[in-house]
């Protein structure tokens, strides 16, 4: 693959300023215990920027390519919440609908409580779940490397993310027998609630999670490398991965013990994240893609909605899912105890509400979202710039993304 490169200055981009970027990532392979880390920057649907620095193979010295495939972790959500839109747009549900219309195994899902002297007893929904509470993570349920909940220690046992023979329609079967770590809509919480939407999608258009996102995203879009396995022709353009434990099958207070950010370490995640598995499809994470197929994603999300003249979803849709959608009594919201000042939340990815507040150089209206492997892409509606980050690194408190994406910023004139 070769992206044609628009020159830097017909977009309004500096090229001296850009070059400021290669030095900044190359001193995390360096120095931080990142392989190989790619960057990709286009404004008004021209590339300006592509380089890749450092290795997809630290120990054997393979130069990441340009065409590296990586795990995607959470970036697959903005995929999957944006094909469920689709079926929105044929009238198959309204997000107020409740989540038991379709999957009544959650009619009679209890929530956790815990009183003051920490004894815990499970109490009734005080509402049912709504479709609009998975978008915006405020359904109650959690993950299994959070540790701020004991439903989260429940997942661990039940192995929610770590076993991945399981479908994903047994995967949710299993949801309805935990209690929720939360009452739906009394506060955002990062969750499996998008891998309930996937499952969602293929209640409602029988059709498997993996041919529905093939259907009305991957083919569409021309993203012929982005799925929940790699074929066996393209498993070598697989990115090693680094870093510290998969998150996925620790907890969270267990990644950040174990968090070692000089060395270039090794992880071996093939068996909570297979490349070779038939029936490996969640709707929270699993994709695998590469920069330009991310980047035709996003593209086609900063054109409202259309890119190549395939059109995907309305533009009033796009412009509706990414809009703050959490009450202002939810904000800021958090993660793992990471607030996010100035930015709200949307169906699927965050939104800049206030730039300042924010703490990097953004637009208000801007959306996000990245992965556990510190991938990560923007969408300023305002600058009308894209931008993709690449890497695979697990659990890291080093942010390239965020120094990416103020680099990417500083270089607009």
């Amino acid at each position: 693959m070769k992206v044609e490169l628009t020159p830097p200055e017909a977009a309004g981009f500096s090229p001296a300023r850009l070059a400021r970027i290669r030095p900044a990532m190359q001193a995390y392979c360096d120095a931080r215990g990142f392989a190989g880390i790619s960057t990709m920057i286009a404004r008004r649907g021209a590339v300006v920027h592509h380089e890749q620095v450092g290795y997809s193979d630290h120990e054997r010295a393979l130069p990441l390519p340009a065409d590296a495939i990586y795990r995607m972790y959470s970036m697959t959500k903005p995929i999957v919440c944006m094909a469920l839109m689709t079926l929105f747009e044929e009238g198959k549900f309204q997000l107020n609908d409740p989540l038991a219309k379709f999957l009544p195994g959650f009619a009679k899902v209890r929530v956790l409580t815990r009183a003051a002297d920490g004894n815990t007893s499970e109490a009734e929904l005080s509402r049912p779940i709504t479709l609009h509470d998975l978008f915006t993570h405020t359904a109650g349920f959690s993950y299994d490397f959070l540790i701020d909940s004991p439903v989260s220690a429940m997942y661990r046992t039940a192995r929610i993310g770590a076993d991945v023979s399981r479908t994903l329609e047994s995967m949710v079967a299993e949801l309805t027998r935990l209690p929720l770590a939360y009452q739906p809509g009394t506060r955002f919480h990062y969750s499996v609630a998008i891998d309930v939407l996937g499952h969602l999608i293929e209640v409602i258009s029988g059709m498997p999670l993996q041919d529905f996102l093939s259907a009305r995203i991957f083919v569409p879009l021309d993203m012929m490398d982005t799925g929940f396995s790699v074929h066996a022709s393209k498993v070598g353009r697989v990115a090693k991965m680094y870093g510290n434990p998969d998150i996925v099958a620790h907890s969270l207070l267990e990644a950040v013990g174990a968090w070692k950010p000089t060395e270039h370490t090794l992880r071996d995640v093939s068996t909570t994240y297979p490349s070779d598995s038939a029936s490996f499809a969640r709707g929270g994470h699993g994709l695998f893609s590469t920069s330009w197929d991310y980047m035709r994603f996003a593209q086609m999300q900063l054109n409202r909605g259309v890119l190549d003249g395939v059109r995907i979803l309305a533009a009033k849709t796009v412009d509706f899912m990414y809009m703050n959608h959490l009450p202002a009594a939810l904000l800021p919201y958090e993660l793992g105890g990471i607030y996010s000042y100035g930015r709200g939340f949307g169906l699927g990815s965050a939104v800049v509400m206030d730039p300042a507040a924010s703490g990097i150089p953004s637009s208000v209206g801007e959306h996000n979202w990245g992965g556990a492997a510190k991938t990560n892409y923007w969408v300023d509606p305002v600058e009308q710039v894209v931008g993709v980050f690449m890497t695979q690194y697990m659990f890291a408190f080093d942010h390239p993304d965020t120094d990416f994406h103020v680099l990417a910023n500083q270089a607009l004139v």
